[in-house]
Parts: C-alpha cells; structure tokens; sequence
C-alpha cells in the first residue's frame, strides 16, 4: 500500500513536471513571436519624406488576414508564413496615392500565388496609383505571368538581364484517379444534377468529359482575352494576337531576354542593384538614404482604417472559403449565421456588404446561410455581394438574394447544380481481409454506408434528394434575380461563368471591386459620406500567429514536420471525409499561369 502511494505521488511529481515543461516551451514560443513582431513593428519603415511603397509580388496573397491553421501542405514545405492580403494590399496602395510622404510605387516581381481577379483587382489599384502622378517601375529576376499582369500597368518594367518572361497564358490542371481507386478498392456512386457538374469526374472517370472542357476552354478563353487586352492598354508595342505568338510560337519563356525587351513586353534588361540608384534619382535622395516601406507598414501608421462601432454602420462581413459544418477554417455557416442575424437586429447596422469568395460545400450551410440573409434583408436593410475570386454553387447560392451583386471581371461565378458522392469501400475491405458483419432493429439503419454499395432504390432515394435540393437552388436563384425559373435552369447545369459573361446572362449586375459594392449599400442606406465602415468577422489570432512572423517559425515547422506530420495528414483526410455528402460545390480546378 505504502509502495502504491510512493508511485502514485512520484507519478504526480513526473506529470506535474512534464505540464511545467510543456507550458514553457509555450511561452517560449509566443515569446519568440511576440518579439520578433516587436522587433519588426520597432524597426518599421517609418514614412519619412521621398518613401518609396514596396509591393513584393511573390507568395500567397488572401483575401484577408485569417487565423493560422498549419496543414499538411505548410508542414511538407518546412515553414508556415503569414501571406500578403488583399485588403491591405487594397488599403496601402490608395493610402500610398495620397499620402504626400510617398513619392513612388516598387513592384517586385517574383511567383505569385494568387487567382486572376485578386491580380486584377491589385492592378486597378496600381493603374489608380499612377494617376496620381507617381511613377511605378516594376523588376523582377523572372517575370512570371501573374506578376507580369500586374506590372503591365507600370511606367517602366526592369528584367534581369539572365532572367525570363515566363509568359504562358491560363490553364488548369485536373487530376482524374479513377484507375486509383480501382486499384485500392475504393469506388464511388455518384448522384447530380447538372451536365456541366464535373466535380464528381476525377473520382469516377480516367479523362475530362467533353462537357467539361468546353466549359473551360470558354471560361479561359473570355478570362484570358480579357487579360490580353488590359496589358495591350499599356504596352503599346503589344497586340492580343502578339502576345499569343510570343507563347505560342517564340516560347519566349525560354528565349533569350533580348526577345523580351524586342517585342515591347519589358522596357530594359538590368541588374537588381542598379533599381536604386534610378529611385534615387527619381526621389532626389542618396542611394543609401531610400525609404522602403511595406504596405503592411504604411497602413499600420495610418489612420486608413475601417471606423469601429458608432451609429450608421455599413458591415462588410467577409464569407471565404469552402462552405462547411462545424469546422474552424472556411465557412463555418454555425458561426456565420448568429453574426448575421445580430447585424439584422442591430439598429446602427444601416446596411451590410457580404464578401463572398467561395467555391461553394456544403447545400445544408449553403441554405442556412441563405435563409439568414433574407432575414436580414426582411428588416428593410439593403444588401449588397462583393465577389471575390470565387462565388460559385454554394457560393452562388449565398449570393443570388442580395439587391445588387458586383464581382471582378475575372470572378468565376455560377456553377448551379448540386451533387452527392458517396464512397463504397466493399473491395478495400475485402483485400485487407475485414469482413463487417451488420446487426440492426431495421433492414435500412445502416444505410448509406461505406461497406457496401447502395442498391437501385437507396440510389433512387439519393437522387431524389438532390434533385429537390436542386430545385430549391433554382427557384431561388429565380426569386433573387426576378428571372424566370426556365431561364434559370438554361444558364444552370451547373455551369461556371466569368463574371463578363455572368453579367450579360442576369447572375450579376455590375462589373467592380469593394468599394463599389460598400459605396452603393451606403448611398442605398441613405448614409453615403457618413457612416463607419465595421469589419466582420473579428479577427481572431491563433497561436500560430502569435508565433509565426515572417521565417521566425520555419526550424520548428521543419522539426515538426518529421515528427508530426502523419497526424496532420490524418487530420485533412478526416476532414474530408466528414464533409457533407450532398454539395453545391464548383469543380476543384484553379486558373493559373
């Protein structure tokens, strides 16, 4: 008894020792972000006279600054940073028009990871910048395509002379895994509406359906002519059919830079070090003496910033990301829809603008969201859409009520159908040698399930279930966008759009970005010129943004990566699987360069 004791109270002793351990190698690392953040905000660029803004055009640019959730995809790349945003992108580049202390714009051109309507809309603001009349030179040591489409609006474009344009127009890349999965014993059944509904495809199919490709090629087509021409606006020397030749037939991305400089798609090839001394000369300053100043920076010392609270507020309330159940990254329409029902009971809420930037998920969310905002629309508030990269299916259906919709030119928008993809592991099991064995007070209590494949019935039952999920997509898109419910289902079939072409067919009313979107809710509120501009949802750091400032973090990641790597993988295939089985989601393809 006396030795149980003794274990016991050593146990406690150990245990109590390994939580001290544990909670200090947490406060280490919050203190190793907190000062490197420190560190950082006390060396800042201060915005003395003749500052330069820097735009670094490289990395992931968001929507906005979010929580930090590592996944697998951080962790196999051995660092977790914090991306660049939109909004401060958005923010800085109007602050840097006007304040007196900025004297130019820098654009460094490097692999930018961003869809083309965040591009666009970070070149409008650019193209706003320079009528200013501030200069806008723009280097890169590669130039690649979707940092080319931005600097296409500067002054002047520098290139390393050993560097590349690596120009090669939009594409996708899907991959089908049909022959997978029949490998390892995993089939799918599969139930839609929608022709043009492909997302099903890569699961069940070896190759892209027809219907499926001409969507695309005309998607990319309409995105890219668009492109063309926006560079040709600037570039004098460039013709739409020039630009193609150079892809098609010179592959400039592999000729030599003097084509580059020739055909008029850089002005001059130059080393880095010498982009001082020209902005040097240009602000009247010693090399030595430049001021760089990061967006981040001009807007922290700015008052450039949403009002907080106060009487006549427009609300912009921020829905990216894929529409989920319960969980804490995407669309959470659990937490989502209280915000929105408290903004419709809030008396200083005039007016709200929901910025959507979603591919759509789950049509249970999608539904419970949608529902939320004709609730506040009841309250006799105007509504207005802001599209993002994306508001397709589900992200469509969260839309289509509002009383205006604007979307970027290069949204990709539409995508109205609904599918359900449900797996049979049946083989899977088989090969592994599980046999399950089923024991229920009903024939039906197991059904669906994962171990065996659904009979005609159940899939009749399955398909009549989403089919009324598509009808209810349908006749609200009708209601929303007083069409008739006909002419909905022709423009339907889950088909994506461009919002150029979206437009043209009523699924939205007017090409712009944001501010577009919060200038209208305002004048509609009857509040234009004096309101306060609220953000939701408030943003929440975790501790992985306390942690993480720039490569503060990258040993520690690189040391979990080894070490814990297998219960993030497990993690993401979880939450997939936990995904809801009927969706209202566009096919999982991005544009890029």
């Amino acid at each position: 008894m006396l030795k149980r004791f003794f274990l016991n109270l050593l146990s406690s002793f150990v245990g109590t020792w390994i939580a001290i351990m544990l909670f200090g190698v947490v406060v280490v690392l919050v203190c190793i972000g907190l000062a490197a953040r420190f560190g950082s905000a006390s060396s800042m660029g201060k915005i003395e006279r003749h500052s330069i803004l820097t735009l670094d055009l490289s990395g992931v640019i968001e929507e906005r600054e979010e929580a930090i959730i590592p996944d697998y995809s951080m962790i196999f790349n051995g660092g977790i940073d914090r991306p660049q945003t939109l909004d401060v992108i958005t923010k800085a580049l109007r602050e840097g028009a006007d304040n007196k202390n900025i004297d130019a714009l820098y654009l460094k051109c490097g692999r930018v990871a961003a869809a083309p309507a965040t591009l666009n809309a970070i070149r409008e603001e650019v193209a706003k910048f320079k009528k200013s009349g501030k200069k806008v030179y723009a280097y890169g040591d590669a130039l690649f395509s979707g940092a080319y489409y931005v600097a296409s609006v500067a002054d002047s474009i520098f290139i390393n002379p050993y560097g590349s344009v690596e120009m090669t127009g939009l594409s996708s890349t899907s991959l089908y895994m049909k022959n997978l999965f029949d490998k390892i014993g995993i089939s799918w059944q599969v139930v839609k509406v929608g022709t043009f509904k492909s997302a099903v495809e890569p699961y069940i199919m070896n190759e892209m359906s027809e219907p499926a490709r001409a969507q695309l090629d005309t998607l990319f087509g309409n995105m890219w002519g668009f492109m063309r021409e926006k560079i040709c606006e600037n570039r004098k020397k460039l013709t739409p059919e020039k630009i193609d030749s150079l892809i098609n037939v010179v592959s400039i991305t592999f000729a030599p830079v003097e084509d580059a400089v020739k055909s008029g798609l850089v002005d001059k090839a130059v080393y880095e070090r010498t982009m001082d001394s020209r902005f040097a000369k240009l602000v009247g300053k010693k090399k030595d003496d430049l001021n760089f100043v990061s967006p981040s920076d001009l807007v922290a010392s700015s008052e450039f910033n949403a009002g907080m609270g106060g009487k006549n507020q427009i609300a912009v309330l921020y829905a990216t990301g894929e529409i989920v159940d319960g969980s804490s990254s995407g669309i959470n329409f659990e937490k989502l829809v209280p915000t929105i029902t408290k903004l419709a009971e809030d008396d200083d809420v005039k007016g709200l603008v929901l910025r959507v930037n979603s591919p759509g998920g789950s049509a249970f969310g999608s539904d419970q969201i949608g529902e939320a905002l004709d609730y506040f629309k009841s309250k006799g508030k105007p509504l207005a859409v802001s599209m993002g990269d994306y508001a397709a299916s589900g992200g469509y259906w969260i839309s289509c009520g509002a009383d205006v919709i604007y979307a970027d030119p290069l949204t990709i928008t539409g995508s109205i159908g609904i599918f359900g993809l449900i797996p049979n592991g049946e083989l899977l099991l088989e090969k592994i040698g599980v046999n399950p064995q089923f024991a229920g007070t009903n024939p039906q209590a197991d059904f669906p399930t994962l171990y065996k494949p659904m009979d005609e019935r159940q899939l009749q039952v399955v398909q009549k279930n989403v089919e009324r999920g598509y009808d209810r997509f349908i006749n609200r898109v009708a209601k929303g966008r007083k069409m008739p419910v006909q002419k909905v289902r022709e423009i339907a079939e889950g088909r994506v759009w461009d919002a150029m072409k979206a437009k043209k067919i009523g699924l939205v009313d007017n090409l712009g970005n944001l501010e577009d979107a919060i200038t209208w809710t305002a004048k509609k509120a009857s509040v234009d010129g004096k309101y306060n501009l609220v953000v939701y949802p408030d943003f929440k750091p975790s501790f992985w943004n306390m942690v993480v400032d720039g490569g503060t973090f990258e040993k520690v990641a690189s040391d979990f990566s080894t070490q814990g790597f297998s219960e993030f993988a497990v993690e993401y295939i979880r939450s997939y699987l936990n995904r809801e089985r009927i969706q209202a989601r566009m096919p999982d393809f991005k544009a890029g360069f």
